[in-house]
């Protein structure tokens, strides 16, 4: 039976279970400070920050207490009726296998905890997720409901609470955590607000905004969330794109290259790469698409040089075809020659 949803204060307080609070839970009982008694934390997750750790640690274990008891101000909710965060942080991943693992163990066991959402800013009746996106996809894709806590919440505090769980994670790849500040940066969100939703400080968000602001979001999307790949190299493609902005047609034709489809995300980071690496020769080449778009042959043309390189089984075809053809080609081209001599 559905429950009728309640606003929770505990939503806010859950996403700042960090990584500090559980390393310090992690040292001998002797060690540790009792923890004091717990105290109630509201939405607003920046004041609940400065708590002291005993506090927070409290709150954390009464949390979790409240929701292994099966209460703690949850409900169920039709998945229908969330939408995504208006601050996506995640970019979509080369192998979804370790989502089927995931879906099924909620299939066999159920849903442990709840998912996070908030009340819809401006839609009566739905919601929006804050945290919990793939439980959220599980229950859609099963057809059950989904547990969640409930609470009304600002976009400034939706992007301190998802910063927060998601830094305690630390599964976001360097480039995941820069589009996520760009999201922050476009919303109007303070720079302070994104400190302390990312844990940075204004050095780092610098080195994010001199790739963000120069790399545009489709190249993004189309290289991913290229986990191996950390900030120097993601600051050294912005600013070699930044010196070099010619290629950048180039890296889209190849990031939608037929041959890249099978690469994953870090492959693709260093396909673009090599792209503003190589001579400015090869920007001048270009890609030989059929009618319906799809990639034949790559022509390069340099002062020594034309080569024509096929991309696919039907761009060796064409290759063979054009061969042939050049005697044609040689014949009219003289024709055109002779024209332009007259």
């Amino acid at each position: 039976m559905t429950k009728s949803p309640k606003r929770s204060s505990l939503a806010a307080s859950f996403g700042l279970l960090a990584a500090d609070i559980n390393a310090d839970t992690q040292k001998p009982a002797e060690q540790q400070a009792p923890a004091s008694a717990p105290a109630r934390v509201g939405a607003g997750v920046i004041g609940a920050a400065h708590k002291a750790i005993s506090d927070i640690r409290g709150e954390r274990d009464r949390l979790l207490a409240l929701l292994e008891a099966g209460s703690g101000g949850s409900t169920e909710i039709d998945p229908s009726l969330i939408d995504p965060s208006p601050f996506p942080d995640r970019l979509p991943d080369d192998n979804d296998g370790s989502f089927a693992g995931f879906k099924k163990s909620i299939e066999e066991d159920g849903q442990k905890i709840p998912i996070q959402v908030r009340l819809h800013p401006t839609l009566t009746g739905r919601y929006q997720v804050i945290y919990g996106h793939r439980r959220l996809r599980a229950a859609r894709e099963l057809q059950r409901p989904v547990r969640a806590l409930i609470l009304e919440m600002s976009d400034r505090d939706l992007v301190v609470v998802q910063g927060i769980e998601n830094a305690a994670r630390q599964d976001l790849s360097w480039i995941e955590r820069a589009l996520f500040a760009w999201r922050m940066d476009e919303a109007g969100i303070r720079p302070k607000d994104i400190y302390a939703a990312l844990g940075i400080d204004d050095a780092e968000l610098a080195r994010m905004r001199s790739v963000y602001r120069v790399v545009p979001l489709d190249v993004i999307e189309a290289i991913g969330r290229a986990p191996k790949i950390g900030r120097p190299r993601w600051v050294e493609f912005g600013g070699s794109l930044k010196a070099r902005p010619d290629v950048l047609r180039v890296i889209r034709e190849t990031l939608s290259s037929d041959r890249v489809l099978h690469l994953m995300s870090n492959e693709r980071f260093s396909e673009a790469m090599g792209m503003l690496k190589t001579p400015t020769a090869r920007s001048t080449g270009r890609d030989i698409r059929d009618g319906h778009g799809k990639s034949l042959a790559r022509l390069q043309i340099t002062k020594k040089e034309l080569k024509l390189v096929p991309e696919t089984k039907r761009g060796i075809r064409f290759a063979a075809f054009l061969e042939g053809e050049i005697p044609a080609l040689i014949a009219k081209f003289e024709a055109a020659d002779k024209q332009d001599d007259a």
